[in-house]
């Protein structure tokens, strides 16, 4: 094992100890700290984040990219409000979830307990740090960050804010912990250090994770691939749909909860598919339609196959007019990767139906896909979006990060004993 990984596991596992063992107050202590320091650090904050954007520039990495990485001041504003939100929210470590008491008289519970040490690898969204570092620090997991070599400043600058925060309520800084060797062998490496994470959690792009899922040895939690889709049925109020459909698609592009896929039902195809397209022109969205958006939409270019699964992260839009809502919803159950799904419709039954047949982390009645954020569904952030069906799934938050053990309590019980037990 690699020398660093191992003194970094080892210091892990010792902190996992104490922190699992932290008083929920101290804890608090610690995360409303790093809110400070991280208002406090801003300015330094910024100048390593604009290191990072001028290598990426040089790189030439494409502008939803730099988008991801960029750090403004409000942006750290909204991490610094995020890990107070964490701080106010129920502390998950040791609350007990059920209490029996079983024929033979032991009191047996099931009590909430942190996950240990995990392993986060990350690309070049910079926030990460910060909502991952405070929320496995508020279920009482220490944590080990791996994040993208475009985001190496930023990250290290957000670290000594948190680290200020640990050190302020007294408690060891290598209870967060992030790895500076961006290399693909040590990541590999990482990946593999069974002996001291616990769990590993990929947040990124498709590449990135099925790159964990290949060669990661310690369990791993995936998070979301989000090619998520936009119906819009024949019952739908089009000036709603239309709202919904610019903020899903251009409000942030590049991230994981923005949709990639419309689906417009033919009954209102000729209505809204002129609409829907003057919308996004200021937006400079390229529409990729099947033939019967073409032949609707002369701008539009012929859509691939390829097209369907594809998660743009860019103002890339693919369309396909569909002529059942049976035929939109066999669509999605094709090419959906289980993140993010919406209908607009004022039928209540065809809303109902829609959530009975689209099995995804998050499934959304008219409303936009923007929302599956953990800040949003009141969870103070995220480590990301489980697409998962075991253990977590969507939004990660607090309860996400921890598992449970079973405590009983017995008044001097044994088990199967008959008399000749104890005869020689």
């Amino acid at each position: 094992m690699n020398n660093m990984l191992e003194t970094m596991g080892r210091q892990a596992k010792i902190t996992a100890n104490i922190l699992r063992k932290t008083k929920t107050a101290q804890k608090n202590q610690a995360l409303l700290a790093m809110e400070a320091a991280l208002i406090k650090n801003q300015a330094a904050i910024i100048v390593a984040n604009e290191k990072d954007i001028a290598r990426a520039e040089e790189r030439g990495l494409t502008p939803p990219m730099i988008e991801r990485l960029t750090l403004t001041p409000d942006r750290i504003q909204a991490m610094a409000d995020s890990i107070r939100q964490i701080a106010g929210l129920p502390d998950p470590v040791g609350y007990i979830e059920e209490m029996k008491t079983n024929e033979d008289g032991l009191r047996i519970g099931k009590q909430r307990v942190p996950l240990g040490v995990i392993g986060i690898i990350y690309e070049s969204r910079p926030n990460v740090t910060a909502d991952a570092a405070a929320l496995c620090f508020k279920s009482g997991n220490t944590v080990i960050l791996r994040g993208g070599k475009e985001a190496l400043e930023s990250n290290q600058a957000i670290l000594v804010a948190l680290r200020e925060g640990l050190k302020a309520a007294d408690l060891p800084i290598e209870i967060i912990q992030l790895i500076t060797d961006p290399s693909r062998e040590l990541a590999t490496a990482f990946m593999q250090t069974n002996e001291y994470l616990d769990c590993l959690i990929p947040r990124g792009g498709a590449g990135l994770i099925q790159n964990v899922l290949k060669n990661a040895t310690v369990p791993v939690i995936e998070t979301g691939v989000g090619n998520c889709h936009l119906y819009i049925d024949k019952d739908a109020d089009l000036e709603m749909a239309t709202r919904i459909l610019v903020n899903a698609k251009c409000d942030r592009p590049s991230v994981c909860n923005a949709i990639e896929n419309l689906i417009v039902h033919t009954e209102v195809a000729d209505a809204f598919l002129p609409v829907f397209a003057e919308a996004l022109q200021p937006y400079a969205v390229e529409i990729r339609g099947d033939e019967k958006t073409c032949a609707i939409l002369p701008q539009a270019i012929p859509v691939t196959a390829e097209d369907y699964d594809t998660e743009f992260l860019d103002m890339t839009l693919a369309v396909k007019v569909a002529s059942h809502y049976d035929t939109a919803v066999a669509h999605i159950q094709k090419h959906s990767t289980g993140h993010s799904e919406i209908i607009v419709t004022d039928n209540y039954q065809t809303a109902l139906d829609f959530h009975a047949d689209i099995d995804a982390a998050a499934v959304y009645v008219n409303a936009s896909s923007r929302f599956t954020d953990g800040g949003c569904f009141g969870l103070g952030g995220e480590i990301g979006i489980s697409t998962q069906k075991l253990h977590a799934r969507g939004p990660m938050g607090l309860n996400e990060l921890t598992s449970y053990k079973y405590i009983i309590f017995g008044e001097g019980q044994i088990r199967g004993l008959t008399g000749d037990t104890f005869k020689r």
